[in-house]
């Protein structure tokens, strides 16, 4: 008898085919689209005109992992301070391209400030903001043109709250002549997507080139934001930016954000993703990072930091210590990684496993690179630790946690070591 499992794909179907994009800052170069890894991108929530806490907030997402970070420009002070800010960047050794985020008076801003469109490593255009009327097209233009002029690449992101309301009528207008016409909803859905196409074409009238074109659509719905880029995807080859907008605090923004970019990656749509997440008060602008590259990695599709393998807990672990070493060995191993990346080429690979009892413990242990298991409640007091599915050894006693975490940095050194020519 045939399994059925024999027919089943237990990966990501193959990536949509899209045209690349390369967005640089010196010699440092991001590839977004075609064959290249989904980026991982996010924005900073400074004040932009305050050029010492953007520079440093920059630095922070470029440390968690973001590999490029987009800041608003939204007035002559932010503009003017695009330079400065830049500069401190290059002063930290930080080398991510920055990207500008422009509305209502970008063709100004990047006229007035020629350093501010210089520096800059790609310009973010939302074509619902950049005019009305007749000067919508000739704003648009103008700020292609400089695009052009300075040789930057585009995205042209169209969002549902910003949405031109001139081109939403007139596909309102050509739905009421259709024999069966549409919802509403599908008709925002073609309004989201007509403007992202017709934006692009225009781009591409007014001399940008193909390869320099990046489009998103975003909605703030689940459902919404899957069926308008199952269809962006369908009708143009540039690469696509996932994200879903304003998703939302916390474990909410987080589960919708998850479940719209799984379903589209795992379809083969998206180059570069954002995860949109309302920081909690005072809370780390790099969370939207993290989740963003957990995402990617959970499903296979890179790898960027050890993984940790842990169970939830039960009446059987009423101990909080495989929690706490849980929790002490990721937050270990994540920043331990802006070191291991050059030392040890391929640790971000590796399975850590920290289980809380006997049930599941020794066996996802050893499905491990190393994991250990701990004793649950009424286990003898005995943690044995598994190195590559075999037993190596019992930890006992009060330094379980320090001696796992030093067994752990063992194993990297002498696993992952650079091979010397």
């Amino acid at each position: 008898m045939t399994s059925c499992l024999s027919e089943v794909n237990f990966g990501p179907i193959g990536r949509r085919i899209s045209r690349s994009v390369s967005i640089c800052y010196g010699d440092h170069k991001v590839i977004v689209g075609g064959s290249a890894p989904i980026v991982v991108q996010s924005m900073t929530n400074t004040d932009t005109a305050d050029v010492f806490s953007t520079a440093i907030q920059i630095k922070e997402l470029a440390r968690a992992g973001s590999e490029l970070v987009r800041i608003t420009v939204n007035n002559a002070q932010a503009a003017a301070a695009v330079p400065a800010i830049r500069e401190q960047l290059d002063k930290m050794d930080v080398s991510v391209p920055i990207v500008g985020d422009f509305h209502y008076n970008g063709h100004t801003l990047l006229n007035d400030y020629p350093e501010c469109a210089r520096i800059l490593s790609k310009y973010r255009i939302n074509p619902g903001n950049v005019g009305k009327g007749a000067k919508r097209d000739i704003q648009f233009a103008q700020m292609i043109e400089l695009a052009c002029k300075y040789d930057k690449p585009v995205r042209i992101g169209v969002n549902w709250g910003s949405l031109d309301q001139a081109l939403l009528a007139r596909i309102m207008d050509e739905n009421a002549q259709r024999a069966i016409p549409w919802n509403a909803k599908s008709v925002m859905c073609e309004a989201l997507i007509t403007s992202a196409l017709e934006s692009a074409s225009r781009a591409e009238e007014v001399g940008l080139s193909g390869d320099k074109i990046i489009l998103s659509c975003k909605v703030s719905g689940v459902q919404d934001l899957i069926a308008v880029y199952r269809q962006l995807g369908a009708r143009c080859d540039y690469p696509l930016h996932l994200g879903l907008t304003e998703a939302g605090m916390g474990s909410k923004g987080i589960v919708a954000s998850t479940a719209a970019l799984s379903v589209l990656l795992q379809g083969g749509i998206g180059d570069t993703i954002r995860i949109s997440l309302t920081p909690e008060p005072g809370g780390d602008r790099c969370k939207e990072v993290i989740v963003g590259q957990e995402i990617l990695q959970t499903m296979g599709l890179r790898k960027f930091t050890p993984m940790v393998i842990a169970c939830p807990g039960c009446g059987r672990t009423t101990s909080t210590v495989f929690q706490e070493l849980a929790d002490d060995i990721q937050t270990f191993l994540r920043d331990q990684m802006l070191i291991w990346k050059k030392e040890f080429p391929g640790v971000e690979s590796m399975n850590v496993a920290v289980m809380g009892c006997i049930v599941n413990g020794p066996g996802e242990s050893k499905h491990a690179n190393i994991g250990i298991s701990l004793p649950g409640t009424g286990e003898s007091p005995a943690a044995p630790v598994f190195i590559d599915g075999v037993k190596a050894m019992t930890l006992r006693g009060e330094n379980i946690a320090k001696e796992f975490q030093s067994i752990v940095l063992d194993y990297v050194k002498s696993h992952y070591a650079a091979t010397t020519p």
